[in-house]
């Protein structure tokens, strides 16, 4: 090494040095301004409830404010483009859920990768979902239910939010592990899936616990199967769908994440804040009220779980052949 390549190096080493000095002080510090929440969805919906709920209590611990931003459009598209462009500084985070894993195989042109364009923060939630059917339905628990499909394919439908929503591609999942077909109809949300259900316009539709077991315990509508193996207080009466199809364990999730390339010690200071905040005892309380179930991971376990679940749910939609069109 001459003494000119020996000094260059040297430069660039301090040079390195230097800016690791420099982001090292920045996440001691961190942080030192207001914390932006993106999420996409609008106001007044689940995921929108679920983020006015955490960032109070966050913005207690962090001693800054944490805003909750909505990016509403293209099932958390808008929101999680944004992020995932945004500077890696800890100022602006994305409540993600199981949408944004799922855009990447329904969305070819999808300008970010939901795995890659991300650093993990922490899991926060899931929401447990029901099948729920007519009153006329034949069936009553959920092996009931998939003998009645296989009894009569094609003959039933079943109505979700859309189009690749994790209720879509759960029951198609189940259809998938089961041999069954049912038709499926997407609406256009789901608020119209539970009085549709009840008038029999629809004999089957997936919708959220809440949503479901208010009608179901009104003697509206019956209460299936839960699709994921979750402890939901207030339907202790309604069975797990993998007591009839085993291993499967449908349910949104939500989880927080920091664009790409956020300082290790940026994401150990808020995900230690989550772990508070999701540990704290009227936590499931709270959260029971907006239809969610506590569900933390930290940073290295949700980094796993998202690419198990990405992987799944791109398996599920090849091998039953959906397409956004």
């Amino acid at each position: 090494m001459n003494a000119f390549t020996s000094r260059r190096t040297m430069l660039a080493l301090g040079a390195a040095l230097l800016a690791a000095g420099a982001t090292l002080a920045h996440a001691q510090t961190y942080p030192e301004r207001p914390i932006r929440l993106l999420v996409g969805y609008s106001a007044g919906g689940g995921v929108d409830a679920v983020a006015r709920l955490l960032a109070p209590r966050l913005s207690a611990l962090l001693g800054q404010q944490v805003v909750v931003e909505n990016r509403a459009g293209a099932a958390g598209v808008i929101a999680g483009d944004a992020v995932a462009k945004a500077a890696p500084d800890g100022y602006t985070l994305l409540l993600g859920d199981s949408s944004t894993l799922i855009a990447k195989y329904m969305q070819p042109k999808l300008a970010f990768d939901p795995i890659k364009s991300f650093t993990p923060i922490a899991g926060v939630f899931k929401s447990p979902l029901l099948i729920v059917a007519n009153n006329d339905f034949p069936a009553k628990t959920p092996r009931e239910l998939v003998a009645a499909l296989q009894a009569r394919p094609g003959v039933y439908a079943f109505a979700t939010s859309g189009v690749g929503t994790v209720q879509h591609l759960g029951f198609e999942m189940m259809k998938g592990q089961t041999g069954t077909f049912a038709l499926h109809i997407p609406y256009r949300g789901a608020a119209q899936i539970v009085p549709d259900v009840i008038s029999g316009q629809v004999p089957l539709g997936v919708v959220s616990a809440t949503a479901g077991m208010a009608q179901a315990r009104a003697g509206n509508l019956r209460a299936l199967a839960i699709m994921s193996n979750d402890k939901l207080p207030g339907a202790e009466s309604v069975a797990a769908l993998s007591t009839a199809v085993p291993g499967i364990d449908v349910a949104p999730r939500l989880f927080l994440l920091a664009p790409a390339g956020t300082p290790p010690a940026i994401v150990d200071r808020l995900g230690e804040a989550v772990r508070t905040v999701m540990t704290a005892p009227d936590m499931a309380q709270a959260a029971a009220v907006q239809g969610a179930v506590p569900d933390f991971l930290p940073a290295a376990a949700l980094a796993t779980s998202l690419a198990q679940e990405s992987a799944r749910w791109g398996k599920v939609i090849h091998e039953q052949h959906i397409s956004a069109q």
